[in-house]
């Protein structure tokens, strides 16, 4: 901007151009600016990373010509169907998380605990795809990638390795094969020549991550991108990683049973509630195809064992809710929980205090859902309210019996959804007895209990019906 002066005793005009450089200093890490130097960068935190720069702006001001963004008529693209667009790994269980298979032109995120079986896991699918392959990985070479193909068993007649960190390479090696499903191990080791930072850093892995993504779309090609996590359990790297993705995948273990459990966070295809069990051998990963059978114990009877039935997304399986009651020994009585909600916990011992009479007030409670899984489904309520009695009350509830319902403040049992899939997976199991709430469901397989509230639930309890 110009600033003019005008003298009005020589009624002259004076222009004064202001100075078009300036001196800014910038991150060497991540490429951010400041008008002031400092000791540690704002942006990513690095110490000492500022360097002085002088910019031109009178340089950076010009304007620079575009030609124009390509528009696309939609009504002359033809619409993917879910099932004929779809590429099937071959793998049930994966299948299932991610939808029904892998959708071309879709960036996937996998990520999981160092030594989770990531990696092991990634192999088998591109074991079972049968076509090409292109491996990447910045953390192994191709001998050790080999051994671990020929303890799992795996033909590499199909599958080729690519030892290159730097994504313009690699990007240029896709465009080249153009193969059916490419593996990034891991997107923490690749780098961009664009981008002044090293691997791994911020702007590094959300670079990466970009150029992937645009080749997977321009492509039509399905990317698998392994990435770490942290110790708070959290993908390693911006969280702006997770909405550059399509799909975002976690890899966890159950602790009770060494099982692994494949959830999904983000999926733009598919389903988010879906999960997938498998179990880790010495050949790979085996998928579980009755889950149910997983996290219930046969045999089991004693106080405070009840069975549920929840879902995960399509899929219904049972659960074992356990609850242990004693009396108080010293100050408050304490509440615990374990793979349930804390605060629900409290709700319903409140409810079963003022509701059902049940005196809890000098009583600790503590609650377990067995098999680690974590259960956030109303579904619930009336199976814990039974395993609490249960154990205050020291009357067993028979494991043959399953439990379904919600429970409201009032003390009413309301319905749930799906309660015919999940009788019907109770059935399936040779279950007896299903205590579900009053309404007009019947069953030829099984005896319903029909309970309006749980003052209903308590007389069962100390009556002959669930022993």
């Amino acid at each position: 901007m110009e600033l003019v002066i005008w003298d009005l005793k020589k009624f002259c005009i004076f222009i004064i151009m202001p100075n078009k450089l300036q001196t800014i200093y910038a991150c060497s890490n991540c490429g951010a600016q400041f008008p002031k130097w400092s000791g540690r960068c704002l942006e990513c935190g690095g110490w000492g990373s500022l360097e002085m720069q002088t910019v031109d702006q009178k340089s950076a001001a010009k304007a620079i010509t575009v030609s124009p963004a390509e528009i696309i008529d939609l009504s002359k693209i033809s619409r993917l169907t879910s099932q004929a667009a779809r590429l099937s790994t071959g793998l049930g269980e994966i299948d299932r998380v991610l939808g029904g298979g892998l959708m071309p032109g879709s960036l996937i995120l996998l990520g999981g605990e160092p030594g989770i079986g990531k990696s092991t896991l990634v192999a088998q699918i591109a074991a079972k795809l049968n076509t090409e392959v292109i491996y990447v990985s910045g953390e192994e070479s191709a001998g050790q990638i080999k051994d671990r193909f020929d303890r799992l068993k795996i033909k590499t007649d199909k599958i080729k390795f690519l030892s290159e960190t730097n994504v313009e390479k690699i990007l240029a090696a896709l465009k080249q094969e153009q193969p059916t499903l490419t593996i990034i191990d891991s997107i923490q080791t690749v780098y961009s020549a664009a981008v002044p930072s090293e691997a791994g850093s911020l702007n590094q892995i959300r670079a990466s991550a970009v150029n992937f993504l645009e080749i997977a779309k321009k492509n039509n090609l399905p990317i698998i991108l392994i990435g770490h996590i942290t110790k708070d359990g959290l993908l390693a790297g911006p969280k702006s990683l997770e909405h550059i993705v399509d799909t975002v995948i976690y890899l966890a273990s159950e602790k009770t049973h060494g099982y692994r459990i494949l959830r999904t966070t983000k999926n733009r295809f598919g389903s988010i509630n879906e999960i997938g069990i498998f179990e880790m051998t010495s050949s790979g990963f085996k998928e579980i195809a009755n889950p149910s059978a997983v996290f219930i114990e046969a045999g089991q009877n004693f106080t405070g064992s009840v069975i549920s039935c929840v879902m995960e997304g399509t899929r219904p399986f049972l659960i074992e809710v356990q609850a242990l009651v004693t009396k108080t020994v010293f100050g408050y009585p304490q509440r615990k929980a374990s793979g349930f909600d804390l605060n629900r916990l409290s709700v319903l011992i409140a409810v079963l205090t003022k509701r059902a009479g049940l005196n809890l007030n000098n009583q600790d409670v503590i609650l377990n859902v067995a098999g680690g899984l974590r259960i956030s489904d109303p579904n619930l309520d009336l199976a814990v309210c039974l395993a609490i009695a249960s154990s205050r009350l020291n009357q067993i509830v028979e494991n043959k019996i399953v439990v379904l319902g919600e429970v409201g403040l009032g003390g009413e049992v309301r319905p749930v959804a799906k309660l015919e899939q999940k009788i019907s997976e109770a059935e399936r199991l040779d279950f007896t007895q299903a205590i579900i709430p009053a309404g007009e469901y019947n069953s030829k397989k099984i005896k319903l209990i029909k309970i309006k509230n749980i003052k209903e639930m308590v007389k069962f309890i100390t009556s002959a019906t669930l022993t």
